[in-house]
């Protein structure tokens, strides 16, 4: 007997997890919200279930709201660990009848009356109708302070219009989101109140009810508890990091290769000739009727017999899985009451057998987690236990439409990925850019002042952006990461970039091998680095950890300007460049750089791949980077062909489809493989400019009887894979695009801090390099008096101002000081 509760007890901390047992920073707690009705209790007992399966890390706690009368008769305090809440479905002062308004009212009770929610530091609220698939981690999703993680809700069309104007203050920041709600306990304390405060008003306002309005199809006022969490958010301030994976109404397609964690089934949906539908069960007493279940669906053999379709079979999968999983639940909440043991059937075989098991396994966001079921559970309590660092993910960006397609491709692509943690764009503009840039809305977005036009030279060099925005962002964003992982536009993610997966360190960057920065080899290293032997070429991908990136940032863009400067050794026999035009001087500042630091890095070759390049057997590449141009038969893509055309504010642009992966030849095994890959890159860069305009609300392509000439040549010039010249020149605006979004303030004023920075940097590199090593050599020599080494001690002189008197480093201090940017985010 003695060793049966020993069992039980660890069975219930491996299902349950324990709130008092997980380690701060990391301990989670959940939420769902629900009134005393049977409608709610079988949606608990399924709700329970799923908590369970999934390995759910932390408590779980439902919030139950009820009458006095309600409580009297209620049956079902036993089907969750439960806080009592006084019901608002009536409210107390108004009459108005609205249970919805209990979500927020609940979660405010809880904060106020529950122990529970002062021994927490993440909380994860859910609905009541909905089937968890796997643990949801928030700082695994990328939740941070200020930064909380959600759905994508986007029928709050009162985020764009008058709606929000007149129920926030802050109507820019108003994100449309809803269903999954991740966040840290400081942010839930600010926002709890103000999200009841928010639903009460817009409640109200009867005026703005209309479905042109709200998007509520009832035009009823019945979402304005969605309504009032995206105003209250504006109001304090909280952000969204929207990921559009995580969860699907079943009856909907997943994403090629995404696995949603969680199946919210609010509308009905279908198999063949059978359906389910939530509200056919409104009153439905099913948890206590023993024995009985919601209809059977069709078994997964079956289903795999009536769909050929492998996307719309995985959809059909979802749907059984989902009803299949409340049955289970309701088998055992049958037998938890004392019912007799219900008679044998080929449906409750299934439910018990290993076959079903196994489809119903946790599904992990984290691909590495996908092992073997005797090492999950050990796997799942390290993640809780050891967490891994938070990564933050970051690409550079110009206020172009060039760069706006690639921001799209990469956007989509870094969802699908499963790449842990933020994803933030470092977007260099100049003010007038500006005043015309249309893509705000298609990352989260750091602004950063232009550079292309070098502020003391006047050099034409879009390139050094790239470390420009990463020193910006560094200074003056705040960065809860231990990783960052560095990428380029250009670039298609296909998995996870992780520093525990590649063994990046403090101190041990990893990244990808670019061979043909021959200048690491000659005369052209010993010009700009103190450390010849140490100039790694790399480039692509880099994942460095943020103690190095700090120090390393400065001396990224001093090497870029002085190897940019030094045109004397432009040709190709001394850079490899094979333009001789300097314009891998970036390259190399950010390999000179390292050199200055000793800063050696793990060069893997196995992360990024160039589509048209034949791929190493067996290697899963984590990125594609489409720099060059690559065929697959007659088919083509070269992104330098699409510089000037705007694929992004024209409803349904795409570029020419590649073939059909069934039409590669087998034949030859490195071809077809280097094939494939092309092929996927060039789907995948389609799939997300659909995506893309599909969320714009484009009309359908089929209304071509509304549209002009010129517009209806591009959407067919898919097939033929030109575009008319007259394309490019089209302004007009997608259908749902908001005039009246409110553009981020960067003044001339801050572009002057950061011209003035970068002046105060070249004096200081020019005037104070008195007493450095000269070469032996005269042209070296002349050189090194020209530009000066910066070494370490420099960097630590002008960062910490020792010279304070001094008007260059006043100006280089006044710039680190400058206010921190905020982010603006999807």
């Amino acid at each position: 007997m003695g060793k049966l509760l020993i069992l039980i007890v660890i069975l219930g901390v491996t299902v349950f997890g324990s709130g008092h047992e997980q380690k701060a920073p990391w301990r989670i707690h959940t939420l769902f919200s629900v009134e005393c009705q049977n409608y709610f209790d079988w949606q608990t007992v399924g709700f329970m279930h799923s908590f369970k399966k999934a390995q759910q890390p932390g408590p779980v706690t439902r919030l139950l709201s009820c009458t006095e009368e309600e409580k009297k008769r209620y049956k079902g305090m036993d089907l969750a660990p439960t806080l009592e809440v006084p019901s608002m479905s009536r409210h107390p002062k108004t009459g108005d009848w609205y249970p919805a308004i209990n979500k927020p009212a609940g979660v405010v009770h809880w904060l106020k009356h529950s122990k529970d929610a002062e021994n927490v530091d993440w909380v994860v609220i859910l609905d009541a109708d909905m089937i968890i698939r796997g643990p949801i981690i928030p700082w695994e999703l990328g939740a941070e302070k200020g930064m909380a993680v959600s759905a994508y809700y986007g029928y709050l069309i009162g985020c764009d219009n008058i709606l929000a104007k007149l129920h926030t203050k802050h109507p820019e920041l108003c994100d449309k989101v809803g269903g999954l709600l991740a966040m840290h306990i400081d942010d839930l304390r600010a926002l709890a109140p103000m999200w009841l405060a928010k639903t009460e008003e817009v409640r109200e306002d009867r005026a703005h009810w209309a479905t042109n309005i709200t998007g509520d199809i009832y035009g009823q006022g019945w979402i304005s508890e969605m309504y009032g969490y995206s105003f209250g958010a504006s109001e304090v301030g909280l952000r969204h990091k929207i990921n559009d994976d995580l969860m699907i109404y079943p009856g909907y397609i997943p994403r090629v290769g995404v696995e949603p964690v969680l199946l919210h089934y609010g509308l009905p949906f279908k198999v063949g000739n059978w359906s389910f539908s939530k509200l056919e069960h409104h009153e439905d007493d099913i948890v206590y009727d023993c024995g009985r279940l919601f209809p059977e669906p069709p078994y997964p053999r079956e289903v795999k017999m009536m769909e050929s379709d492998l996307n719309k079979r995985r959809e059909l999968f979802l749907s059984i899985e989902c009803i299949n999983t409340l049955n289970e639940g309701l088998l055992l909440n049958h037998a938890a009451r004392g019912c007799a043991k219900p008679k044998w059937s080929k449906y409750l075989s299934f439910l018990k057998s290993q076959t079903f098991a196994e489809l119903t396994r946790p599904k992990f966001l984290m691909p590495s987690l996908q092992t073997e079921e005797s090492t999950v559970k050990q796997k799942v309590v390290d993640e809780v236990e050891q967490p891994r660092p938070k990564i933050h993910t970051v690409f550079s960006t110009e206020c172009t439409t060039y760069f706006d397609w690639q921001t799209v491709g990469f956007v989509h692509s870094f969802h699908l990925s499963g790449q842990p943690g933020n994803l933030t764009r470092l977007l260099s503009c100049t003010d007038e850019d500006l005043k015309q840039y249309k893509g705000h809305d298609l990352a989260p977005t750091h602004y950063v002042p232009s550079m292309s036009r070098h502020p003391l030279t006047g050099d034409w060099y879009p390139a050094i952006n790239k470390p420009a925005a990463v020193l910006h962002w560094l200074n003056h964003a705040t960065i809860d990461a231990e990783f960052i992982v560095i990428l380029d536009a250009d670039m298609i993610m296909r998995g996870p970039i992780t520093p525990w997966e590649f063994k990046a360190a403090r101190g041990r960057p990893v990244s990808t091998p670019y061979e043909y920065l021959i200048g690491c080899d000659n005369e052209l290293a010993k010009l700009h680095t103190r450390h010849p032997d140490a100039c790694d070429k790399v480039g692509g991908v880099i994942i460095m950890h943020i103690d190095d990136l700090r120090r390393f940032a400065l001396l990224w863009l001093h090497k870029t300007e002085e190897v940019r400067a030094d045109k004397a050794h432009y040709s190709r026999n001394f850079t490899g460049d094979i333009y001789n035009s300097g314009w891998i001087s970036e390259m190399y500042g950010y390999s000179f750089g390292a050199a200055e630091l000793n800063l050696r890095h793990s060069i893997n070759n196995k992360i990024m791949i160039y589509p048209g390049y034949v791929p190493e057997p067996g290697v899963n590449y984590r990125v594609f980077h489409y720099g060059l141009e690559f065929t697959v038969g007659n088919w083509s893509f070269d992104k330098a062909k699409w510089r000037n055309i705007d694929m992004v504010n024209r409803c349904w642009a795409t570029f020419p489809d590649p073939p059909d992966p069934s039409m590669v030849d087998p034949s030859d095994r490195n071809a077809r493989e280097r094939d494939l890959l092309s092929i996927e890159c060039g789907k995948t860069l389609n799939d997300a400019l659909l995506l893309h305009h599909k969320r714009r609300n484009c009309p359908s392509p089929d209304s071509l009887s509304m549209q002009s000439s010129a517009e209806k040549e591009v959407m067919y010039s898919r097939k033929f894979g030109k575009i008319g010249e007259n394309y490019a020149e089209m302004n007009t605006e997608p259908a749902n695009v908001s005039q009246e979004s409110v553009k981020p303030s960067i003044t001339g004023q801050k572009v002057g801090h950061l011209k003035l920075w970068v002046v105060a940097l070249w004096a200081f590199f020019i005037l104070g390099n008195r007493g450095l090593r000269r070469r032996n050599r005269g042209q070296k020599s002349r050189r090194r008096n020209h530009w000066g080494v910066f070494t370490a001690l420099d960097q630590t002189r002008l960062t910490r101002n020792i010279f304070p008197h001094d008007m260059v480093a006043s100006s280089v201090n006044n710039v680190l000081r400058r206010p921190k940017e905020k982010l603006k985010t999807m």
